[in-house]
């Protein structure tokens, strides 16, 4: 064994082993994978070994996409068979509700190239006969799904691997992690050696949290028990094979919450029930290996009688085989991907339970990221899969909640705008309880409690969830027409905030963002662009009086991701220092064409004139007895401040604000109401209308872009306008139609043609 090499991957599942595979295709060949049994030990060896091309997210889908079209390649390369099976696969809908479900699917798989198409339930049927067509509605079929041999793809991996140069070695356990001063890492040993490194990725598995917890690290990952069983062989899928010369379809059925695949002669089906079991929350024991738990079919009971009346073979057929064995989970259910803010060379990729239709992708984008030669980005939109996507609030207790409610809703249809109630409410406001008392509706970002709308007095503060208009309808455009018509308040601790100070701090902050700073008091927008010129961040710039004071506000689900960023960049002389002020800053908004009067109203020794105080200034002021940074813009839109003050008086501050907006009609708001506001000023949002994906020229937002000073990914941009400019371009548009809900709009979108009475408008 080597005593140094450039990377150590630790586990040899299919996601290390994929890892490593991709690190040698991108040209790092001076690698190594450790896995501390056999390859495949933990819960790649009992994988079901499913593959599907849907994701919510259509970057995720899109790895999804190249992970299955990469097995023809690793198997040919490396001659190891991985027993590659494209049947297709159904998704069965048994009510409508569902089957609505399917048209947005459709519509997103088109969106990314797929092949997908809708049929009927007897059309299904003569796919899998198994199932009896009277229990559904409708099906969606995609071509491109089937199942792979798990232990074969995971030795393709490596074969491949190792053919370029990279190194595997089997029963070395990994029982400690040292970082040096220059950053790399003393990878020990249980024999007692060790392994010099510049990267560590850990991709453990199962025992991600004890690799993680070993340089102080408590990643959000948990083990959830899962059944699967294996039948005797059926004369009902002999007959079908030899009627269509192919094997039958992968199913999922919504209503039963099973899948189900041939296996052979026979069919292999499982289930995510809803009486769940967490598997060893705490610690992952280290003598657990390719072994199986304790099958407690009781458990899965009411998904089983479901499936035997919804495939009537099934009920009469033996039982050859039943599987109850780990796989991990993050709390949304997606992988975690990335480098470890404050860990330089630590990287994480982990938490795949869907490894044979993921890890082929997760490979790509670790190894893309880390070759890349700059941790603060990875080049590509992986948002849904980076491990800071969760800050510090998703401990052991958080990420089991959430895992067990992820794990229950696997086949649940997450509807628009619902909000999911566990784990909450983790982290609040000091006005909390005055925005529930104001029957406020509760959603949660980055483990932060956020008021959405507020439902009429007397009435459950509760979203009925559809996929037409809900009840918030209503109370959501109230609310927008109060702000608009007279003044609103909403509460905007949601944001994240950053300060940053020393004599650096201008320089710094220019080199990395596309507008120059503002000066003092004043503000200014701007983006920050990766090096290849696309959008990785756009903040509201705030200076203080002092001269090298500057306050960022963003994305709070970003803020890991963006704090990883500017550290990574932060100068070694020290002469920057950069605070996250997290909940040690919160902040109130009063918008609309009264909000002057308002505000002058409870700081009387304040000149808010236009002329004394403009458009985009930002000024230390006492708003009564209570300090506040007040800035003269807002998300809105419309004439507005934003106040933010410390947590101890943001209370009394609200307060006051109730007490002198009532003379004004003053109506409180939430995030809705804030999200529809902005819109109708085409005012994009990060995530949203600005990600990794577009470039600012794309994304309409040019304007942030001042080229009178060097900063990362100018000259990019100035080599898309040299070339003629974006191919496409972020436009807002307004539809005016009798259409009610978003149902109806994705079937526009999907056939190109309004269903029902009204017209479209487009616009720049």
């Amino acid at each position: 064994m080597k005593q140094h090499t450039q990377v150590v991957v630790i586990g040899g599942g299919v996601v290390g082993a994929s890892v490593l595979y991709h690190l040698t295709k991108a040209g790092w060949t001076d690698v190594m994978l450790l896995e501390r049994r056999e390859l495949t030990a933990g819960s790649t060896w009992h994988a079901a070994g499913g593959m599907h091309t849907l994701n919510g997210d259509p970057n995720v889908a899109r790895l999804q996409q190249y992970t299955i079209q990469l097995y023809e390649e690793i198997q040919r390369e490396s001659g190891q068979d991985c027993s590659i099976h494209l049947p297709g696969g159904l998704m069965l809908a048994d009510t409508e509700v569902r089957m609505d479900f399917l048209r947005m699917a459709q519509a997103r798989g088109r969106y990314l190239g797929m092949e997908l198409e809708l049929i009927t339930p007897q059309e299904a049927a003569d796919l899998f006969p198994l199932m009896d067509p009277q229990y559904f509605v409708g099906a969606l079929y995609d071509p491109v799904e089937g199942h792979v041999d798990p232990t074969g793809v995971t030795r393709a991996y490596v074969k491949c691997a190792q053919l370029a140069g990279a190194e595997v070695h089997q029963r070395t356990p990994v029982v400690g992690l040292d970082q040096r001063s220059d950053g790399t890492w003393d990878v020990r040993l249980e024999n007692g050696e060790s392994v010099h490194t510049e990267h560590v990725v850990n991709a453990g598995g199962l025992w991600a949290r004890e690799v993680g917890r070993m340089v102080g690290l408590e990643l959000p990952v948990l083990a959830m028990e899962h059944h699967y069983l294996i039948t005797e062989d059926m004369p009902e899928v002999a007959a079908q094979v030899a009627k269509t010369g192919r094997e039958m379809p992968m199913a999922l059925d919504f209503a039963g919450e099973i899948y189900i695949r041939q296996e052979g002669g026979a069919m292999l089906m499982g289930t995510y029930e809803q009486a769940c079991v967490p598997w060893s929350p705490r610690e992952t024991p280290w003598d657990f290996g390719s072994q199986l738990l304790k099958p407690q079919l009781d458990r899965i009971t009411p998904e089983l009688s479901v499936a035997f009346k919804h495939y009537p073979p099934m009920h009469t057929t033996g039982i050859r085989r039943v599987v109850n064995g780990p796989f991990t989970f993050s709390p949304d259910g997606n992988p975690l991907v990335g480098p470890v803010r404050g860990l330089r060379g630590y990287w994480v990729a982990c938490g795949v339970m869907a490894g044979l239709s993921q890890g082929g992708g997760v490979g790509l984008a670790l190894a893309t990221w880390m070759t890349a030669g700059d941790d603060g980005d990875s080049g590509m939109d992986i948002w849904a899969m980076d491990v800071a996507r969760y800050g510090d609030y998703a401990n052991l207790a958080y990420t089991n909640s959430k895992v067990q409610e992820n794990y229950r809703r696997r086949f649940r249809i997450t509807f628009p705008n619902e909000e999911l109630p566990a784990a909450r409410p983790l982290l609040t406001t000091p006005i909390y309880d005055r925005l529930t008392d104001a029957n406020a509706v509760w959603g949660a970002t980055f483990g932060l409690e956020h008021a959405l709308w507020f439902q009429k007095a007397g009435l459950e503060p509760k979203e009925d969830v559809t996929f037409g208009r809900s009840n918030a309808w209503e109370c959501v455009a109230e609310e927008v027409a109060a702000v608009r018509e007279r003044v609103g308040m909403t509460e905007i601790s949601n944001y994240a905030k950053y300060r940053v100070t020393g004599p650096g701090a201008e320089a710094w902050l220019s080199s990395l963002l596309t507008q120059r700073m503002p000066k003092r008091g004043r503000i200014t927008l701007t983006a920050m662009l990766n090096e290849g010129g696309r959008i990785v961040g756009e903040f509201t710039v705030a200076r203080a009086s002092e001269a090298d004071e500057f306050y960022l506000f963003g994305s709070l689900p970003a803020e890991v991701h963006h704090s990883r960023w500017f550290r990574h960049h932060l100068p070694d002389d020290g002469s920057v220092r950069f605070e996250v002020l997290g909940l040690g800053l919160t902040g109130l908004s009063i918008a609309g064409p009264r909000s002057r009067d308002v505000l002058s109203a409870i700081a009387s020794d304040v000149d808010l004139s236009t002329e004394a105080f403009p458009f985009m200034t930002f000024r230390q002021v006492d708003l009564g007895m209570t300090p506040a940074h007040l800035a003269r813009l807002n998300y809105a839109g419309d004439l507005g401040y934003e106040l933010w003050v410390a947590p101890e008086h943001q209370r009394a501050l609200f307060d006051r604000i109730m007490e002198a907006g009532q003379p004004h009609g003053l109506r409180l708001f939430g995030m809705r109401a804030l999200m529809s506001l902005r819109l109708e000023k085409s005012y994009g949002t990060w995530f949203r209308e600005y990600r990794p994906i577009y470039t600012p020229a794309e994304g309409g937002i040019t304007r942030y872009l001042k080229l009178d000073h060097d900063f990362i990914g100018r000259a990019a941009h100035e080599a898309e306008i040299a070339a003629g400019g974006p191919k496409r371009r972020l436009v807002a548009f307004v539809v005016s139609a009798f259409l009610t809900g978003v149902a109806g709009a994705l079937l526009a979108h999907q056939i190109g043609t309004v269903r029902g009475s009204g017209t479209v408008v487009v616009g720049a």
